[in-house]
């Protein structure tokens, strides 16, 4: 049984406690292992999603690209739940074409939408890329593609009602990169999604707004390493842009849930 979350406090980290609004502390997990952490966080996830189907009649979930949420994916997907009525989507996506070996959107099909998950909804950002790298593109080009991304997912049933985030070790989360191009817009803009360039990654990148994202109902990060741990201390001593991912845990409109595991 999974055992519950408490407030990061300074007792417990040496830092100051996080809030949103002044109001209310992000909480923290602790995990003995990742297994643990996979395994009971698509648990939580599962009895969210439900409930969210059982109050609205549907779940809208965001999730992250990348390796660290591959087991997390392996369990989720085996819940049973009404999936018939979930719409999944990214938190943010590389633009490069459907099937590239670094797109979060042929990965979340292949390795969550499968099993009792094979039912969602599959919402992309995009359909259809320019044909040259992303690396070529013009700012004309990234504002026509991100807007039509707004288009697409105007009709969702925002806000979020749960949505899985990840954190580099330079702190980003989505593709809310530091001192990228793009990243003030992002920060600031009311549109649903943004493009960002990030000049240390590949590829410009669809990214969901930081609005957008500190309104979801619930909010999961889960980490692991003492890497991301001494990140993630940093970022709850202040919010700043320059570590992205401190503005989600300081900002959120509900406490951000942070599981940790060694």
């Amino acid at each position: 049984m999974m055992q519950p979350v408490t407030p990061l406090v300074p007792s417990q980290a040496g830092v100051t406690a996080g809030t949103a609004a002044d109001a209310s502390p992000w909480l923290l997990r602790p995990c003995q292992d990742t297994a643990q952490q996979a395994r009971e966080l698509a648990l939580e996830l599962a009895d969210r999603l439900r409930a969210a189907i059982d109050a609205r009649g549907q779940a809208l979930l965001a999730v992250s690209g990348g390796k660290s949420p591959l087991a997390l994916f392996a369990e989720l997907r085996r819940q049973e739940l009404a999936w018939d009525r979930v719409t999944v989507l990214l938190a943010d996506e590389r633009c490069v074409p459907d099937g590239h070996p670094d797109s979060n959107g042929t990965l979340v099909r292949e390795q969550l939408l499968q099993e009792c998950a094979a039912a969602a909804r599959w919402q992309p950002f995009f359909t259809t890329l320019p044909s040259q790298p992303s690396s070529d593109w013009s700012e004309a080009e990234l504002d026509c593609l991100a807007d039509s991304a707004n288009q697409q997912l105007a009709a969702l049933p925002w806000p979020l009602d749960l949505l899985v985030l990840g954190m580099g070790e330079d702190a980003h989360t989505a593709s809310l990169f530091p001192a990228a191009p793009g990243l003030a817009r992002a920060l600031e803009s009311e549109q649903r999604v943004a493009w960002v360039r990030p000049a240390t990654a590949p590829h410009a990148r669809l990214t969901l707004t930081l609005p957008t994202l500190l309104a979801a109902r619930a909010i999961y990060l889960p980490l692991s390493g003492e890497r991301k741990r001494a990140v993630f201390d940093q970022a709850c001593r202040a919010a700043s842009a320059e570590a992205p991912i401190s503005l989600v845990l300081h900002r959120a409109l509900q406490p951000v849930q942070v599981w940790l595991a060694p």
